[in-house]
């Protein structure tokens, strides 16, 4: 009889024991486990994370770590993490938590449109995904790649076309160049590329040009017809003489570094470079900035007309007057001239 109280006993404390082992992992898998108030909360793995990283990032997340940290160990999450961008949504438990950042990357929307060097679109792209803006920008640059793909340092820019893309946060700098090539390749379908031999143009100097015309004109609807213009101008042989070209070109001396040239005045007309279209006939060597899609399809689809020159409205801030002949043309520059002067721009 005292035996078998021995055993009654025995059994009932296993069974509390195991009660208890068993509450403890259904609460560690099954208990919500999460403080934050807003519905998703995001965290961002770098490549080659360890554990302790990713419990950084979720220890202002999670109620319980201890939990959560035995479970971790019990999946063998700890040991095999994987990099990328993860959601925690509101109420999840540790179970969900796992499941998630262990097998659920979500891709990001980036974004980028007017960079005016590859630097600059390094330093917008790095803060989008986890490569940096070196690494970017080796990628970018690297003389390999860009002969292999027809590119040179001039027009490596133009590779980049400004859109939103989905890409996943942990994405290599040399795989989002490859995508942008890619991206590249699919804009410059067969119908865009027989319209840019039918202008004499290939597809390098389609973009050179729309980035002159998108520096030149920020309106949609004026781009087709300032593209019309320069491509009359080249159709005679006629020099480009766009303004965007001169400050590019003033730009790269060191006395202009680092200022904002508002009036462009005749002694930038004398510096010596391949992108001074008043010195120099002809395209320049590559872009001067990135254009939007919008001033590439303009000069795709230019305006037909017998205009060759346009300057300035100053009635019309953003916009143009355009002429056929250079008295008329000298006539509407003066007048955005005088409104200059009156604004008190004088360089």
């Amino acid at each position: 009889m005292y035996i078998k109280k021995i055993l009654w006993a025995v059994a009932i404390i296993g069974l509390l024991i195991f009660g208890a082992i068993a509450y403890y992992i259904y609460s560690a898998m099954f208990q919500p486990n999460t403080k934050f108030k807003t519905q998703t909360k995001y965290i961002y793995v770098p490549t080659d994370a360890n554990y302790l990283q990713v419990r950084q990032q979720l220890d202002t997340l999670l109620i319980d770590m201890g939990s959560f940290d035995a479970l971790a160990r019990q999946k063998k999450y700890t040991s095999n993490i994987m990099a990328g961008r993860f959601a925690i949504s509101k109420g999840m438990n540790n179970n969900e938590i796992i499941n998630s950042i262990r097998s659920k990357n979500i891709p990001l929307k980036i974004a980028f449109n007017n960079q005016h060097s590859l630097e600059d679109l390094a330093g917008r792209i790095s803060k989008q995904i986890e490569a940096d803006s070196l690494s970017l920008l080796n990628a970018m640059t690297d003389k390999k790649f860009l002969e292999e793909n027809g590119f040179s340092q001039a027009t490596a820019l133009g590779m980049y076309l400004p859109n939103s893309y989905e890409f996943f946060w942990n994405t290599s700098a040399e795989d989002f160049r490859d995508r942008m090539l890619k991206e590249y390749h699919r804009f410059w379908n067969e119908e865009r590329r027989k319209k840019a031999k039918q202008l004499e143009l290939t597809p390098e100097e389609v973009i050179t040009l729309a980035s002159i015309v998108h520096e030149e004109s920020k309106q949609a609807e004026e781009q087709p017809r300032v593209a019309g213009v320069y491509l009359n101008r080249l159709r005679i042989g006629m020099p480009l003489q766009a303004d965007p070209t001169l400050k590019f070109a003033a730009y790269q001396l060191p006395e202009y570094k680092n200022t904002i040239i508002r009036r462009v005045l005749n002694v930038y007309k004398e510096i010596d470079s391949p992108y001074n279209t008043y010195k120099y006939s002809g395209l320049p060597p590559g872009l001067i900035a990135m254009p939007d899609l919008s001033a590439i399809k303009a000069v795709l689809n230019p305006e037909k007309h017998n205009y060759l020159y346009f300057a300035a409205d100053a009635k019309r801030l953003g916009y143009h007057k355009f002429a056929k002949t250079l008295a008329q043309h000298n006539n509407n520059a003066r007048e955005y001239q005088r409104y200059l002067s009156s604004q008190g721009i004088n360089r």
